[in-house]
């Protein structure tokens, strides 16, 4: 696994900030020389080449317009707005509530054809019931303080779950033992999401492996990603969401996810666990 989970986006701020260090140095101008032209303290240019602190929209064209190199501003602002989407607070994202980040999620699902998830915590978004659903969210509202929309906010991952019975998509999902342990709402609410999954288990763009307590490991549990076809991967920190793009690394979380499937059962050992977990609710 990658030292960091957000080290796609950093190595992409790294990027943005050694094209504008070029353009500096290709127009023969010092970090001083180019602050007076722009009108901003030295320190400043110094922080954004350091990739210290990420330039705006106006810094980076006024650092352009500074070098003769008004050319090249907007592919580097569209390059910086892309770092910007790959490393992404909580609270940036659910300032406004829990309902708009669930349906901004549900283009990407819907074209997603080859969708592989993984899960230390919690049983997966798109295996959830309503029930089930409501109790994590309103954990997650009240954990960092947003606004509490969760019924709408319930009601659009809901709606986005539905890719799990239509269309051609396949779904491989990989579970710990432990989701099905840790309680979220009542008894009943975890006794109805258990008997959920035996439920769609049938399914037949789903499989559902479950990793045992007792398997012998090569891989340690790691964060819960997701990762759609081949062209992205989705990383949930307590703190941020991280979308990795680097090819190299979504071939590293693809790696970690085969390698994690060997260990899971399926079938009739998967239900077996399953229905123990359900069991231990009394």
């Amino acid at each position: 696994m990658p030292a960091s989970p957000s080290s796609s986006a950093q190595e992409a701020r790294l990027a943005v900030a050694a094209r504008l260090r070029e353009i500096m140095q290709d127009a023969g101008l010092t970090g001083q020389q180019l602050a007076t032209r722009c009108g901003w303290n030295g320190a400043k240019t110094s922080r954004i080449v350091n990739a210290k602190t990420p330039p705006s929209d106006a810094d980076i064209r006024a650092w352009c317009r500074a070098c003769d190199a008004d050319g090249q501003a907007d592919d580097l602002i569209a390059a910086n707005r892309a770092v910007d989407s790959m490393y992404v607070e909580w609270r940036r994202l659910t300032r406004t509530g829990l309902r708009r980040l669930q349906e901004s999620a549900a283009p990407l699902y819907e074209r997603t054809r080859n969708f592989r998830s993984y899960s230390s915590r919690v049983v997966p978004g798109v295996l959830q019931t309503e029930a089930y659903a409501t109790a994590l969210l309103n954990t997650v509202a009240d954990f960092r303080n947003t606004p509490n929309d969760v019924a709408d906010a319930v009601k659009a991952r809901l709606a986005r779950s539905r890719v799990i019975r239509t269309g051609h998509h396949r779904f491989a999902i990989l579970v710990e033992e432990s989701v099905l342990y840790y309680r979220l709402g009542t008894t009943d609410t975890m006794a109805e999401q258990l008997h959920h999954l035996l439920e769609v288990m049938a399914l037949p763009a789903l499989s559902l492996g479950v990793i045992p307590f007792t398997a012998q490991r090569t891989m340690w549990p790691v964060e819960t990603f997701n990762i759609f076809d081949d062209a992205e991967a989705g990383v949930e920190l307590l703190s941020a969401q991280v979308t990795v793009t680097t090819p190299s690394e979504i071939a590293l979380y693809t790696q970690a996810f085969d390698r994690l499937r060997v260990f899971a059962v399926y079938g009739a050992q998967a239900r077996e666990l399953i229905s123990r977990a359900a069991a231990s609710l009394g």
